[in-house]
């Protein structure tokens, strides 16, 4: 039995916590979690490191944050799935309509670095963000802006190529193998007959895929060359010429 009127050792003090009585009350619910237990929404494993005793508290009470709601799962083969509806894709769409997701062909440069470069280059780039595996994604103000960034390459970046690649729904960010890599190629002496999109993909495909010509070519107002640019495997051998046929 513990008698705290008792002296303490010189350099102790007291405790002892207030009884139970005196305490404020919770403000959350009371959860049984063991520590670390995981917690499986779809195929993401997620952690939690609540411990038995702990109480959730209501991290939304502020009226100026946004609020969850619960939207509940379905089960299959004993499986959580979670489906979310075409509006809320919809919806979480709108932002990214005016991205592009910009891959680096080697080790992703410093955060900062890129963010610096892009603002002084291009300042049509409304916002940056990035991935923990060397992704980043550049938010132009206008889907016009980001056709022109796009139209302007080839681009480099502390002497690499990088690649623009355009959001899309569903799109799994993973590190890609450098097999392949988009460059601008100027096709000369083209017939003008062979300025059309059906021309211009059959030639540039004796050289690698076709992606899409730049704005002048498209216009056809300027005939010297056709600009097209092309996914190109790096082991291949760019061709010095194409022939086009006689037919």
């Amino acid at each position: 039995m513990i008698d705290d009127d008792a002296p303490l050792p010189r350099g102790q003090a007291h405790t002892t916590a207030p009884p139970a009585s005196h305490r404020p009350p919770a403000t959350g619910a009371p959860c049984s979690l063991p520590t670390h237990t995981p917690i499986f929404v779809g195929n993401v494993p997620l952690t939690s490191s609540l411990h038995s005793g702990d109480t959730i508290t209501a991290a939304f009470n502020n009226s100026s944050r946004k609020t969850l709601s619960f939207i509940p799962p379905s089960m299959q083969n004993g499986e959580i799935i979670v489906r979310p509806s075409l509006e809320s894709i919809r919806n979480g769409s709108q932002r990214w309509l005016t991205t592009r997701l910009v891959i680096f062909w080697v080790d992703g440069p410093y955060f900062p670095h890129v963010k610096e470069y892009v603002q002084s280059v291009w300042p049509m780039v409304r916002e940056v963000t990035a991935t923990s595996n060397g992704f980043f994604f550049f938010q132009f103000k206008t889907a016009a802006a980001m056709e022109e960034v796009i139209e302007g390459g080839p681009w480099l970046f502390q002497g690499q190529p990088i690649v623009l690649q355009k959001w899309e729904p569903g799109m799994v960010l993973r590190k890609l193998q450098h097999t392949q890599v988009p460059v601008w190629i100027k096709l000369r002496h083209l017939p003008v007959e062979l300025w059309t999109t059906e021309g211009l993909s059959t030639v540039a495909s004796g050289i690698g895929k076709p992606l899409y010509p730049d704005a002048i070519t498209r216009a056809c107002t300027r005939l010297d060359f056709a600009r097209v640019c092309i996914m190109l495997d790096i082991s291949s051998k760019l061709p010095k010429h194409c022939d086009y046929g006689s037919s």
